[in-house]
């Protein structure tokens, strides 16, 4: 028996899902969109507003030129013309961009009529998000970097929306395996989407050094040269890496560089013999052991090189922090590795930075302006809170990104858990430590190490579809987040992933069609 046209009808405004033989059904409901991150308020207006050849873009108070070239590019491959960009204060056919400071420095208010729209944000962060919101509103073709035939429109209505955390971030690891500038890149616009605003490079470790320092130029010429599996690695040059910063902050993004110590330092210690206590330097490494490498921490020298390594790296990097790693240094006594996590702190406050470092950091000296990420020790977190710092939420149980979904993965590995898409996103930074102070929360992360994350593809797999879940949580208030409305709108976003042509992981856990 057929169901009755309204039903279905109904159905498909509620799903977002075309019925078969048609084409899909313009939804006029707000409200129904799937949006990820969630945003905070959302109220619809049942109409639909067409964005065209003859739409604008016109520009209010505030520095806005550089979002609304990205706004008016996003139009050019896939819908075939580009937004004209002026001055104005908005009208007929117009999507009037303003900064408004007095709402929340990254909040911002999308207020969609049929025949404009007026984006408002507390900072150019707060409009560029929210050019993020109306990108997902668009039809999945928007996404495409060919032409596409669509009706580039969007449902009225009025979203409202700030984040939760300050800090939301996603790390590479380009040390285990080197990726270049073009995939870093397009790593960066993965965390830009869904409104991330850190990414954190880890630069250095056991298998390779990877930013030029050209006052120890040994050690990307030698210890740059290789990585797990004895691949040949690779390097960022200084003006590399500067672009790779450029381009993230372009997109709101603050870049984190991380330089591994006084552990997971092999490509250091192979590219300068001085720096091995027995001026002996060992081979290169391409395993994937852990816990067997340490600076000489009694060397003068040793502090030299790095005052010179974190000067260097910290002219290149406009964004607050210097991450100096701290973990998994098993071959340094606690009685060295104290008073060298001492010292190291004292040296990235000298040029001007504040420290992050890996949990085992809170038992050295740190305080108030020093960051400690989470990654294993509860502990250790607590006592880092009680010396006076914040928290990066980046359980590795629940938010590490190289952890296989299941036995099955192709890659990843599974020593932290085997984390499913559901697992990912079913937890809360604030209940992770027990009595822990909220305020003491800096905000999340999701590490993506690469010991077996070879290319781009690899990098997609493991990401994809997981990446959205942790934007979320760091988004979107805990009381708002639920896994049974979450994986509806996921599931929505395979096709916007397959216009970017993203290798994302078809879980089991996600209705990605429908029963």
């Amino acid at each position: 028996m057929k169901q009755p046209l309204h039903i279905l009808s109904a159905l498909v405004l509620l799903t977002g899902l075309a019925l078969p033989g048609c084409d899909p059904v313009e939804k006029t409901d707000l409200a129904s969109a799937t949006v990820i991150p969630l945003p905070a308020s959302i109220t619809s207006g049942g109409q639909r507003f067409t964005i065209d050849a003859n739409t604008r873009i016109e520009l209010g108070e505030g520095d806005l030129a550089g979002v609304a070239n990205m706004l008016a590019d996003m139009f050019t491959a896939p819908a075939g013309f580009t937004p004209a960009i002026s001055e104005g204060e908005g009208g007929s056919g117009v999507i009037h961009l303003m900064i408004d400071e007095s709402m929340p420095a990254e909040g911002y208010s999308l207020e969609i009529e049929s025949d404009h729209i007026h984006l408002h944000g507390g900072s150019a962060a707060g409009v560029f998000y929210g050019v993020q919101t109306l990108r997902q509103l668009l039809p999945d073709a928007i996404e495409s970097s060919s032409g596409q035939e669509a009706s580039w429109s969007v449902p009225t209505g009025t979203i409202t929306d700030a984040p939760t955390h300050a800090h939301r971030g996603a790390m590479l690891d380009v040390s285990r395996h080197f990726f270049g500038l073009e995939d870093v890149k397009r790593y960066i616009d993965f965390i830009a989407a869904y409104k991330m605003n850190v990414f954190h490079m880890h630069l250095t470790d056991d298998q390779g050094w990877r930013i030029e320092i050209k006052s120890w130029p040994n050690l990307t010429e030698h210890g740059g040269s290789t990585e797990v599996g004895g691949g040949k690695g690779g390097f960022f040059t200084q003006e590399e890496y500067a672009e790779i910063v450029g381009y993230a902050a372009d997109r709101f993004i603050t870049v984190i560089p991380e330089i591994d110590m006084p552990g997971h330092t092999n490509a250091a210690l192979s590219s300068y013999a001085e720096l091995n206590c027995d001026n002996k330097a060992p081979d290169l490494y391409t395993g994937i052991e852990v816990g067997f490498s340490s600076l000489c921490t009694d060397k003068d020298l040793t502090y030299e090189f790095l005052d010179d390594v974190i000067g260097e790296v910290a002219a290149m990097t406009p964004g607050p922090y210097i991450h100096i790693g701290g973990d998994e240094s098993h071959s340094t006594e606690l009685e060295d590795y104290l008073p060298f996590i001492n010292r190291v702190k004292e040296i990235v406050e000298s040029h001007g930075k504040q420290m992050i470092g890996w949990d085992e950091v809170a038992q050295a000296e740190i305080g108030e302006g020093s960051v400690v990420q989470l990654w294993h020790n509860a502990d250790f977190a607590k006592m880092a809170v009680a010396k006076g710092a914040q928290l990066i939420m980046s359980p590795a149980n629940k938010a590490y990104l190289d952890m296989q979904y299941d036995s099955t993965s192709r890659i990843g590995l599974h020593w932290a858990a085997y984390i499913e898409v559901d697992e990912g996103y079913t937890w809360d930074p604030a209940t992770v430590i027990e009595g822990l102070d909220t305020d003491a929360i800096l905000g999340i992360e999701a590490p993506l190490w690469t010991e077996t994350v070879e290319n781009m593809e690899d990098i997609e797999y493991l990401v994809f579809p997981r990446l959205p879940g942790y934007a979320e949580i760091g988004w979107t208030a805990p009381e708002q987040r639920s896994w049974d409305t979450y994986q509806t709108r996921l599931a929505n976003h395979a096709s916007r992933m397959s216009a970017r042509e993203i290798d994302y992981y078809p879980s089991s856990v996600v209705p990605w069609e429908s029963e």
